[in-house]
């Protein structure tokens, strides 16, 4: 029996380990740490000028520029290390001042010819490069109260304009809103008027203690399940925005759960800055300063937010919230003071001039809403606990009067400093969340700390490598030299399978890679151990070189669909470390089985195919006649 695959299955073979190598050369080509440069808005331009103030300004702080090149419309500027990076940043940004983003980045070192067709080096995880990570958790049920206030203030305007008598309309327990009138036929027009606009709620025609009408309208569970989950995709959303407008290269920002955002940003060291941005709602509610005569049910007291003991008391209708906002620009008034620029949609525009057309001369409040959480000391079980408290916090921040109707474009002043008026601009810019977060988890991983992992990450892929080579070449001779050929096939196969798919490395990925080098030569051992059988029961080698691939296949192939199958669930149902350990694994597996089954077959049968055989070199392998 003669060993030999067809051409066709050669050809195959190579070209797929030929691309493998290509695919896996710019691995070899670590990325250099960089500063990227980028204009804060599209019209702001980064030319020579602007790079040359950058670089004068780190050669003036003695950190090291490696290179320095301008490709429209950003600039990026090398430097030596980690460290370097991380003040370069500060320094570059007051620099070149607001009107460019400076974020962290890493340069491609990548050759030309190989970029051209594709070829990357693996991204690293934030374990092995360093950064922050943030779990925060969308208040579900805040998101549904704000979306409920929203739906009454209109009910309550629509019942206005049809002239239907009223009383209540606030919001209350289990989602729901009561309206009483001074008799049925009110009730029966509100409930036609309701039943026709409003058919996310479940309506009840009661009385009350009273003996009055009701109506009571509850929000229905389908609504419910849909403003949380919109709430969660507009916050998925609104925390990216918010991640470019910080300029940080590569974030990751997923979904976990029914209720929770991870959030990834490689190379960020401030975690103060990151939380502040990516955490605070900065919403602004637009509502009218209350008349005189108006019912203390019906309106709310706040106080500002540049004094204290100052109050107004404003109305509880609504006019238009910041998630109308379709710009913000931060400028300055005609006294030189801050001022941000705003610029709502079609829908905020339309509601803000029906809104003040009826109230020229009075007073307008913009209130801002931020919701935070504050370490208090508390006791617990007898004992003084330090927990985490939510805090909501609404103060007005300006209250002017009305001199013409209002349309999509108006400024709110009365802000701090021209910082405040920027973040502010930055987070309405970027969109307001549906709903408040809070981080409860936080987690900081050094640049030094990162190139540790990396390094001890190689140091066991390296070791537990080469150990494997020295035992198969010591225990199967060259049948081993040709397991360790295909071994580092597969190793070589694997790195550019996740560099081709742009698959994250983490730590645990490093640890799905050395288990992948276990199991491929696992399969190996058991291809060997059945042809040695087969030479002990007297078998020719060439037939028992085919026997052995051949009935080892079953066993190989059921081990390593049980591992698969293992790694999907693994990555479908875990999130951060255990995926990137679940992509290699998957990843490991496959390519196992290629070198294993074919490389080591292909080689193999280039060596001993198409001759007679007496004897194999497989330690412990006897003489048998061909």
């Amino acid at each position: 029996m003669l060993n030999k695959f067809p051409l066709w299955k050669n050809i195959v073979i190579l070209v797929a380990v030929v691309i493998g190598f290509i695919y896996a050369l710019p691995n070899l080509y670590p990325d250099d740490y960089a500063i990227q440069i980028t204009g804060a808005r599209s019209s702001t331009v980064v030319d020579e000028t602007t790079l040359s103030r950058a670089v004068d300004a780190l050669q003036a702080q003695d950190i090291t520029v490696k290179d320095a090149s301008l490709n429209p419309p950003d600039a990026l500027i090398r430097v030596t290390s980690a460290e370097a990076q991380l003040k370069a940043r500060p320094i570059v940004q007051e620099a070149l001042g607001r009107e460019y983003l400076v974020a962290l980045n890493m340069a491609p070192t990548t050759p030309e010819w190989l970029r051209s067709i594709g070829a990357g080096p693996m991204k690293l995880g934030l374990d092995l490069r360093g950064g922050v990570h943030f779990l925060l958790e969308v208040d579900m049920e805040s998101a549904v109260q704000k979306r409920l206030e929203v739906f009454a203030s209109e009910m309550k305007r629509e019942l206005r304009e049809e002239r239907i008598r009223y009383r209540g309309g606030d919001v209350g327990e289990g989602n729901t809103v009561e309206l009483t009138f001074r008799d049925e036929s009110s009730r029966d027009e509100a409930f036609d008027l309701i039943r026709g606009q409003y058919n996310q709620f479940l309506l009840d025609e009661t009385e009350g203690e009273d003996g009055q009408p009701q109506l009571v309208l509850t929000l229905s569970e389908q609504e419910i399940a849909q403003i949380e989950d919109y709430a969660l995709q507009q916050n998925l959303t609104t925390i990216r925005n918010r991640v470019n407008e910080l300029g940080v290269a590569e974030p990751l920002v997923q979904r976990q759960g029914r209720d929770r955002i991870v959030v990834e940003l490689p190379g960020v060291q401030d975690t103060a800055q990151a939380k502040r941005v990516l955490g605070a709602t900065a919403n602004l509610e637009f509502r009218l300063e209350a008349r005189q005569d108006a019912p203390t049910s019906a309106t709310e007291v706040y106080p500002f937010r540049d004094n204290r003991d100052r109050t107004a008391r404003l109305e509880q209708e609504i006019i238009v919230t910041g998630e109308n906002v379709a710009n913000a620009q931060q400028a300055f008034d005609e006294n030189g003071q801050p001022q941000v620029n705003i610029t709502m949609d079609s829908t905020g525009g339309d509601m803000m001039t029906r809104a003040t057309r009826d109230a020229i001369k009075r007073r307008m409040a913009v209130l801002f809403i931020e919701y935070r959480t504050e370490t208090v000391e508390k006791r617990v079980d007898g004992e003084m606990q330090e927990v985490e408290e939510r805090k909501v916090d609404r103060s007005i921040i300006s209250l002017a009067t009305i001199q013409s109707t209002l349309g999509s474009s108006f400024r709110i002043t009365g802000l701090d400093s021209t910082a405040e008026a920027a973040e502010l601009a930055l987070l309405l810019r970027a969109g307001s969340l549906a709903a408040p977060m809070y981080f409860v988890q936080e987690r900081t991983i050094g640049p030094s700390l990162g190139q540790k992992n990396i390094d001890a990450g190689v140091m066991s892929v390296t070791v537990g490598f080469a150990l494997v080579l020295l035992y198969m070449l010591a225990y199967y001779r060259f049948f081993g030299l040709v397991a360790n050929i295909a071994l580092t096939i597969n190793l070589m196969l694997l790195v550019a399978c996740m560099s081709i798919l742009s698959a994250t490395l983490t730590l645990p990925g490093i640890a799905g890679i050395v288990l992948t080098v276990g199991m491929a030569v696992d399969a190996n051992v058991l291809i060997f151990e059945r042809i040695k059988e087969e030479l002990r029961l007297g078998v020719p080698p060439q037939s028992a070189i085919n026997a052995g691939f051949s009935r080892a296949f079953v066993s190989i192939f059921d081990a390593n669909i049980t591992t698969l199958l293992v790694a999907i669930i693994l990555f479908a149902m875990g999130s951060g470390p255990v995926k990137g350990f679940a992509v290699t694994l998957c990843i490991g597996i496959l390519t196992s089985m290629f070198t294993a089954l074919l490389v080591s077959r292909a080689i193999i049968n280039m060596i001993y195919g198409g001759r007679k055989v007496e004897k194999l070199a497989i330690g412990g392998g006897k003489l048998a006649n061909g």
